[in-house]
């Protein structure tokens, strides 16, 4: 078994270095799904996983100057207390009830749909939003829209460990279309760590963390990682993403049913 959560997480690694897409909408579902881990301890786990990982992301997208700081802030002051008032109301109706873990896991199934919207639709509607630029928020109504978006991303994370990837990208995408590639995924990396990491200590506090898994995961997804990043240029992008689409979207359909 511990060589198959290595595998895993190889396996998932590999397949975020080649899309981009978040590990939570792989790692989550798989470990609730093929290994029938309880949905709490799978999502606090992998909060705790994405955490160390997105830590240094946000290092070399700081380093290359990707990163906007003042749209962090603003993430962060909706997500982060998201974060804690989703934390208190687990603590509240337990974590690691029966009847809450089915919630947990339709809220994973929510949000693996969300991500295939994002990952389909990601750059149609970013097209669409620069072509209508009369449609783009601004001064105030902008701050507001992203603290807002901070405050639904930071819910959906605690509970599900998924939309800070995908999900988040496609916000900061309709909120700020003029943003670059680079800095859409540096900033939306930045502000999922302090979330993450809340989040994750949300849930160690819940006693919903399995350390061993943690670092069995780790230990696959690094070199997973690295090397889904060095041969993402040779993959079809279109084909890969659309293989993906289909794959969340009949696990989010097995979340379900």
């Amino acid at each position: 078994m511990t060589l198959t959560y290595v595998g895993s997480g190889f396996a998932v690694g590999l397949l975020v270095g080649l899309t981009g897409v978040g590990g939570g909408s792989l790692m989550t579902p798989l470990l609730t799904l093929l290994f029938g881990i309880n949905p709490a301890v799978a999502v606090g786990t992998d909060l705790a996983f994405a955490s160390a990982t997105k830590t240094a992301g946000t290092f070399a997208h700081r380093y290359h100057g990707n990163v906007h700081w003042d749209i962090v802030k603003r993430l962060c002051l909706g997500a982060l207390p998201a974060a804690l008032l989703a934390t208190l109301a687990l603590k509240y109706f337990g974590a690691l009830d029966k009847e809450i873990g089915q919630f947990i896991r339709y809220s994973i199934a929510v949000s693996v749909l969300l991500t295939v919207v994002a990952i389909l639709f990601r750059t149609r509607m970013q097209n669409w939003m620069n072509a209508h630029p009369n449609r783009q928020l601004q001064g105030n109504a902008l701050v507001v829209g992203t603290i807002v978006s901070g405050a639904v991303l930071g819910t959906l994370v605690t509970i599900s460990s998924i939309g800070a990837g995908a999900v988040g990208a496609t916000l900061l995408v309709l909120l700020y279309p003029r943003l670059k590639p680079a800095e859409i995924a540096g900033t939306d990396i930045a502000y999922a760590v302090p979330l993450t990491a809340i989040a994750a200590i949300g849930h160690w506090w819940l006693g919903s963390i399995n350390w061993e898994l943690l670092v069995m995961l780790l230990l696959g997804s690094v070199p997973g990682i690295t090397l889904g990043s060095l041969a993402a240029r040779a993959v079809p992008e279109r084909a890969l993403r659309g293989l993906l689409a289909v794959t969340l979207t009949g696990v989010a359909a097995k979340l379900v049913l």
